[in-house]
């Protein structure tokens, strides 16, 4: 392992990696917080393959990493690939939008270590080409958005099939009640680790918010890509079609730009991701689904074009930049009503966003406001906005969207609706 870590350029823990491997070999259930850029995978990884090399016959899978999304589980395989440096461990990815064929044909060679979405893990289950009577362990990465998009009643399937000795290792950005009530149903007295801020944004990203005419809101995305020059940017959108759209008038200015969403074939979305870690795509339009499983350390900046539509997804968007430890830039498009949207992302992050500056673009003028306290209890809602928290000023009124943008906006459904669209993109 030693020879491995240093292959893959690992000299010292972070602090997840520090906390959690210890515990984890010593057979302990762990309910883990950590944000994304910390080390994660790596925490999980390198003691299941120092119990992998503790055991001297492998008769079926040992270990069952679940994740959300297609990216992720490549991205995972990765790194398990990449720690497990000169042993013989057969590492197995499975996922939708690849033939089902050729994952069986790897899994009956036989897998010590398995990573994949719930959907895919059930066909196999369903097929009898995936057998989890050996295992040890079970991994449930990125829990929170498996269970925002969907998967709640995969992933309780799949763990009532596991052995009832196995070792679960929960990970997860953000803890909600529905994660932690999944952790107390399904685990062994879980210890609780948090490995996160009590700001749970990162201090090393800069973020910023606009205030800008939905029809401006392309014309000032141009602006500001040719002042702020990105490494690599991601551009998040909230639909695929938006997506689509703002791709396809990107990409004529801007020949290094691609886009990534769930309807797009997963060959074509892994030559989009194998282009975006190679540095060949600089500007990548993604929505929310993919863009969750895209660790790349180059980006240097996040534009969301549009405001996400929960808290928790602006703190994961963010995320993508500021990567272990490294500098980032966030800037996000505020339509004039979607002020209590922002206001609800400032309370959830503790911190207030500055108000960013393009020559020809005005933003709405809004009262100052003393840094968030920390709250000892739940926030409550006043006729002035979010207690304790920042509030919407502005009169200003509405602005008329643009058709198409508006098109968009209408097409966004609650959250019900969203989640169905969502599992149907894996």
């Amino acid at each position: 392992m030693l020879a491995a870590l240093a292959a893959a350029g690992y000299s010292e823990p972070t602090p997840i990696q520090a906390g959690l491997i210890p515990r984890a070999l010593a057979d302990v259930d762990i309910l883990g917080q950590a944000r994304t850029g910390t080390g994660k995978t790596a925490a999980f990884a390198i003691p299941i393959l120092e119990k992998l090399a503790a055991t001297k016959k492998h008769h079926g899978a040992e270990a069952l990493v679940l994740v959300p999304t297609r990216e992720l589980a490549v991205q995972v395989r990765e790194e398990f690939v990449k720690l497990a440096h000169g042993r013989k461990v057969h590492i197995v990815a499975i996922y939708g939008g690849k033939p089902i064929r050729s994952q069986i044909d790897k899994l009956r060679r036989g897998a010590e270590v398995v990573i994949g979405t719930p959907g895919r893990v059930l066909d196999h289950l369903a097929r009898g080409t995936l057998e989890l009577r050996e295992l040890k362990i079970v991994v449930l990465d990125e829990a929170d958005r498996m269970l925002d998009i969907g998967f709640r009643p995969d992933i309780e399937k799949i763990l009532r099939r596991c052995p009832q000795s196995r070792q679960t290792l929960l990970l997860s950005a953000t803890v909600p009640p529905p994660v932690e009530r999944l952790g107390k149903r399904y685990m062994r007295d879980p210890e609780m680790l948090n490995f996160s801020p009590k700001d749970v944004s990162v201090d090393t990203i800069e973020q910023f918010y606009f205030t800008v005419d939905a029809n401006r809101k392309f014309d000032l995305l141009e602006k500001l890509l040719q002042r702020e020059q990105p490494r690599q940017a991601i551009i998040f959108c909230r639909t695929k079609r938006g997506t689509d759209r703002i791709y396809q008038r990107l990409s004529k200015k801007l020949p290094d730009a691609a886009t990534i969403h769930g309807d797009l074939p997963q060959g074509a979305r892994d030559r989009v991701m194998a282009g975006f870690r190679a540095g060949e795509v600089r500007y990548l339009v993604a929505t929310d689904v993919v863009g969750r499983g895209i660790d790349v350390s180059g980006i240097s900046h996040i534009i969301n074009y549009d405001i996400p539509q929960f808290c928790d997804d602006y703190v994961h968007r963010v995320g993508r930049t500021g990567r272990m430890g490294r500098e980032g830039v966030a800037f996000t498009f505020v339509t004039p009503e979607e002020g209590n949207e922002l206001t609800r992302i400032e309370m959830r992050i503790n911190r207030l966003l500055k108000r960013g500056e393009v020559q020809g673009f005005s933003a709405v003028e809004r009262e100052a406001t003393a840094p968030l306290p920390a709250h000892a209890g739940p926030v409550e809602w006043t006729p002035r906005g979010w207690g304790g928290g920042p509030t919407e000023t502005s009169q200003q009124e509405p602005v008329e969207a643009a058709p198409q943008e508006a098109a968009d906006a209408a097409s966004t459904s609650p959250a019900r609706a969203a989640t169905k669209k969502y599992r149907r993109a894996l």
